[in-house]
Order: C-alpha cells, then sequence, then structure tokens
C-alpha cells in the first residue's frame, strides 16, 4: 500500500527528474541548432519541417542517451536536500528504517526503467530512422560517406550452410556488381560453381539477375559446363543488405534487430559485435537506471556540511566513470575479444557491487 510517505518522496523524484531531463534536452537542442543552421538554412526546409523530419528524432535519442544519469542527478540532487533540511534524519528517527525510506525510490526507478526498456526496444529506433535519414540526406549530403559514392565494394557472403557467394564493386545508386561467383559444397568438396560478368537486382522479378554465366557442375567424375547469356537467381540477399549504414544498429528495432544478426551470422559476416552489444544494451541501460537509484540515495542521504553541493560533485565524477567505463567496454568488444553480452553489461556488474557497498554503509 502507497502511503504519504511514498508519495511524496515519489513526486519529487519524478518531477525533479522530469525538470531536469527537459532542462538539458532544450540546452542540448540550442546547442544543435546553433551548429547546423547553416545546414538548414541551405536545406530550403521550413521550420517545421526541419522539427519533423529532424527534432523529432534528435529529441528522443538525446533523451536515451542522458536518461539513466539524469535519474542518478535527479535522485543525488532532490535528495541531498531533504537530507540538508534534515528530512531524512526526522524520516529515521520515526522509525522508518532505510529499506522502508528505499521503497519510494525503487518504485520510481522501475518505474523510469520500464519506460526506458520499452522506448530502447520499439520507439528510440523510430526516432534514430528519422534523424539518420536527415543526417544522410542534409547534414552530410556532401561528405565521403553517403552511399553509392563507393566503386570498391567487395562482398564474401554465406547463403545457407553450404552456398557460398561474392561480388566485387557494388554500387548501391544502380544495385549492379561485377565478378560474381557462386559455390556449393558438400563436405569439403565443390559440386557446383557459377561465375558470371556481372549482376544487378531485378525490380520486376526481387530476386538478381546475372549477365554472361558460366555455370559449372562436379558430379564425381564427371563435369558440365555451360555457358548461359543471362539468369535470374534468388539469394539469401537483398540490397538493403549491401547499403553500409552506420546507423543500421540505432534505426532497427529489436526484433528486427535480432534478425538481422541471425541472417549476418548466416552469412559468416564479421564484425558483428558491434551490433550485439548493441542488442545486449538495450536491456543493460534500463538497469542502470535502478543501479544508479540505490547508489543515489546511499550518497545524497547522509547529512553534510555544505548542503547539495559535496553529493552533486560526487554524483557527477561518479557518473562520469560510468559513461567512460561503458565506452571502454564497447571498444574492448568491437575492437578486440570481450564478449559482448560481458561488454553491455560489464558497467552495470561493476556499479552494482558499488551500490551493495554503498547501501550498507547508508545511514540506518
Amino acid at each position: 500500500m502507497i502511503k504519504i510517505l511514498d508519495w511524496y518522496i515519489l513526486k519529487r523524484f519524478l518531477v525533479t527528474f522530469v525538470f531536469t531531463i527537459l532542462t538539458i534536452t532544450i540546452i542540448a537542442v540550442v546547442i544543435d541548432t546553433s551548429e547546423k543552421t547553416d545546414d538548414f538554412v541551405k536545406s530550403g526546409l521550413s521550420s517545421t519541417e526541419i522539427i519533423t523530419k529532424y527534432y523529432y528524432g534528435f529529441v528522443p535519442f538525446i533523451i536515451s542517451m542522458i536518461f539513466p544519469l539524469i535519474v542518478f542527478i535527479a535522485v543525488i540532487f532532490f535528495t541531498s536536500k531533504l537530507a540538508a533540511r534534515s528530512e531524512i534524519v526526522a524520516i529515521l528517527a520515526n522509525g522508518v528504517n532505510f529499506n522502508r525510506l528505499l521503497r519510494p525510490y525503487m518504485m520510481g526507478g522501475v518505474l523510469l526503467a520500464t519506460l526506458l526498456w520499452f522506448g530502447n526496444q520499439y520507439l528510440i529506433p523510430r526516432a534514430n530512422g528519422i534523424r539518420s535519414d536527415f543526417q544522410l540526406k542534409v547534414i552530410d549530403k556532401n561528405s565521403s560517406y553517403q552511399p553509392g559514392m563507393f566503386g570498391n565494394n567487395h562482398y564474401h557472403l554465406r547463403a545457407d550452410s553450404n552456398t557460398y557467394f561474392g561480388l566485387k564493386y557494388y554500387d548501391t545508386l544502380s544495385k549492379t556488381a561485377s565478378n560474381f561467383f557462386l559455390e556449393r559444397i558438400h563436405g569439403n568438396k565443390v559440386y557446383y560453381n557459377l561465375r558470371a560478368e556481372s549482376i544487378r537486382w531485378d525490380t520486376a522479378k526481387k530476386n538478381w539477375r546475372l549477365e554472361n554465366v558460366i555455370e559449372r557442375k562436379i558430379m564425381d567424375m564427371n563435369e558440365t559446363i555451360r555457358e548461359i547469356p543471362s539468369m535470374n537467381i534468388n539469394l539469401n540477399l537483398y540490397p538493403k543488405d549491401l547499403r553500409k549504414d552506420e546507423y543500421l544498429k540505432d534505426k532497427l528495432i529489436t526484433p528486427e534487430l535480432k534478425r538481422f544478426i541471425r541472417m549476418e551470422e548466416l552469412r559468416g559476416a564479421e564484425g558483428l559485435n558491434t551490433l550485439k552489444v548493441e542488442r545486449y544494451r538495450r536491456d543493460a541501460t534500463p538497469a542502470s537506471v535502478i543501479i544508479l537509484t540505490i547508489i543515489g540515495v546511499a550518497v545524497a542521504a547522509r547529512k553534510t556540511r555544505g548542503g547539495s553541493g559535496i553529493p552533486l560533485a560526487i554524483g557527477i565524477v561518479t557518473a562520469a566513470t560510468f559513461v567512460v567505463m561503458d565506452k571502454f567496454s564497447t571498444v574492448f568488444s568491437t575492437k578486440g575479444n570481450l564478449h559482448p553480452l560481458l561488454a553491455a553489461w560489464l558497467p552495470n556488474i561493476i556499479f552494482g557491487f558499488l551500490a551493495w557497498y554503498m547501501y550498507k554503509r547508508a545511514p540506518k
């Protein structure tokens, strides 16, 4: 049953969080607008179009990025004020133990963590799609990243458990490539080999069209070779899969991201740790909200000289350490051999022990 104490703390918690995150978000939007003013003017878009085609995606992106840290700062800020006014002392002196005091904080932390989890799985990726599309079409329009400007893309992929294929010089604009090959293997022997001078996506048939094909079949000691002017072939591949998109992991909702990772594993693609870290982080980040809430209460509940200054300073240092550790674990996974699941959860594991230690030392 929720009592007056719970409502009092929970209300202060949520109000402080909302006020803080709105303030930081407004500041971020103002800074971003000042940096991109020239790009907005050159685009010729109206203010309404800029808001709907960019800031509808940018604002959720910023909120999701700072969400756990804002929860942490909000807890420290209003709890330290309660402690400075001796409200925490009064609550504990009236027979309310620390575990009972922690309950409304945990209620708020779980509520916010649930909102962040749902947003990470479905809402934030859609917002990132809006932001990244605008980024590519307007901000990065003249940069070397633009898809289709590279003419030396080489791919070696796997269609299924015994079929391998590759192509060279893929052009994302015309959806064509050259030097296509396909091999089917049984055991350790190649029994089917196909070569084509060029390959392009057939929009009408929704498959790939090959030109100047040489087909080779090997059956025991017999071998047959035939030349085919053109033919269509179905591959476990679509043009969107060959388009290099650095924002892809951010734009896919979690079910889509899971399917994409499975398909890339089937194809034998490399460098999947970045995708896997993103997948696991979408679950790990909401958990960090609860961990940081506990640390925030433990830090700020003790009355100290100087009011909120010292707890806030400790909070900022702790938040900075958390961010640095999160970035390091990601780098160790994408560039090294650290397992993606461990990379996503390592900051939570370390700060989970810290939360337990500080909980034990909190004023009872």
